[in-house]
């Protein structure tokens, strides 16, 4: 018997090489020392001969290798595999069989549940509790995995070579609809016939009305919380069960429709459609024999282009259209600016030159044309700070600056010469 502690610390020393045989797996059942050294080496390419043999007897000694019987071929542990796959995702596609026969071991338990409660059995009621809770973990999982499974199937159909037959490509998707999609929707229905949600719906209440009864009789407190807890799985997988089974007919039935729409029968309905849209029905299939005329659904139609009534009273209208003449508006003559008569801007631009350099524009202007309007300051500032002939440098900190009717709150300009 392996020892969990060494098998736990080789399975996380050499990892990679697990991981690697683990995805192997799907195609070989068992591996020769020379595919286990060839995987090694895949990990680890710098290293001999000896260490590659040295990994190789420490994953058989920590038994995460088992050698097969009256054989000299190596297996992965079922155990190591199992959780390998698990933590990769690499499941294998479950049987639905086998989430059926889950499914009606709920409406056991349940039966146990109820009658726990109704001869008042605390023992027998954790124990079928219990029991539910690990079934709903097992469906829970399962679902889960499969769900990978399912992608996993669509992504290597998807991927494959496209010389390949659709047939051979989607050979897997088809099986995996047949035998899992289709029987998981039938027992996911929501009618009669359906038995996924019609047992977890009793399921739900039989614990909803075990937890009422103990809370009733005055119980522990640790007894309500498990099966509340319980209540709240099974609450939780169906939401589960339903998504999971929308994604996985999402995913499969669109190639199950593109094969369908590509085979033989398929193709050969398209091209002749097509000869029939491109050349007509007569010449597509001359009625050279009594056999090849097929009056049941054969209809000639013949085709005649017309312009229809909407484009003839568009045609009559633009007969009858005669332009009609536009007034052009009168002449709108310019405002004269007004700055020109409050200051000679070609002198202050001057006396501005003379002061360089000004650390405060604003202040500037208040200070030398105090009786010019708020207006015509604030345009001579926008105006000046705009101009080319000086340098102009905007401060980091905000400056208020009254004037004779407004206060003005503003990063101060700087001005320097060129």
């Amino acid at each position: 018997m392996a020892n969990p502690k060494s098998l736990l610390f080789h399975l996380h020393k050499h990892w990679e090489v697990v991981e690697i045989l683990a995805r192997a797996s799907r195609e070989l059942p068992s591996f020769s020392e020379a595919q286990i050294l060839a995987a090694v080496s895949k990990v680890s390419s710098a290293s001999d001969l000896d260490e590659r043999a040295g990994v190789l007897r420490a994953l058989s000694n920590a038994d995460i290798l088992q050698r097969l019987p009256r054989s000299s071929e190596l297996q992965l542990n079922p155990l190591v595999l199992e959780f390998v796959r698990g933590l990769t995702r690499e499941h294998e596609l479950g049987l639905s069989s086998v989430l059926q026969a889950r499914v009606e071991a709920l409406r056991e338990a349940t039966q146990e549940l109820n009658e726990g409660v109704e001869h008042d059995n605390t023992d027998q009621l954790r124990t079928a509790a219990a029991r539910l809770s690990e079934l709903l973990r097992q469906i829970s999982q399962q679902l889960d995995q499969d769900r990978h499974a399912i992608l996993e199937l669509a992504e290597q159909a998807k991927s494959g070579e496209s010389g390949m037959p659709l047939a051979r490509r989607y050979r897997r998707v088809l099986d995996a609809y047949d035998q899992y999609v289709e029987p998981m929707n039938q027992m996911m229905d929501t009618g009669a016939s359906g038995t996924f949600y019609r047992y977890l719906e009793s399921a739900e209440q039989s614990l909803d009305h075990a937890a009422w009864q103990l809370n009733i009789q005055g119980a522990l407190y640790s007894h309500r919380l498990q099966l509340r807890q319980v209540a709240y799985q099974a609450k939780e997988l169906r939401r589960t069960g339903r998504v999971v089974a929308q994604q996985c007919a999402d995913t499969l039935l669109p190639l199950r429709e593109e094969l369908r729409q590509h085979n033989t029968l398929s193709s050969a309905i398209s091209t002749l459609l097509g000869e029939i849209r491109k050349k007509g029905l007569r010449r597509t299939l001359p009625a050279r024999k009594e056999a090849l005329s097929l009056p049941v659904w054969r209809a000639e139609r013949p085709r005649r282009i017309s312009v229809g009534d909407d484009i003839l009273e568009v045609m009559a209208e633009a007969l009858r259209f005669s332009p009609q003449l536009q007034t052009f508006p009168e002449e709108i003559e310019l405002e004269q600016n007004p700055i020109a008569d409050w200051v000679n801007e070609q002198a202050l631009k001057e006396r501005l030159l003379a002061s360089l350099p000004v650390e405060h524009l604003f202040d500037w202007l208040t200070h030398h044309y105090r009786d010019l309007p708020d207006a015509v300051l604030l345009r001579l500032y926008h105006d000046l700070v705009r101009n080319a002939d000086w340098q102009c440098v905007q401060a980091s900190h905000l400056s208020t600056t009254d004037l004779h009717n407004v206060r003005v709150h503003h990063f101060p300009h700087m001005l320097s010469s060129l």
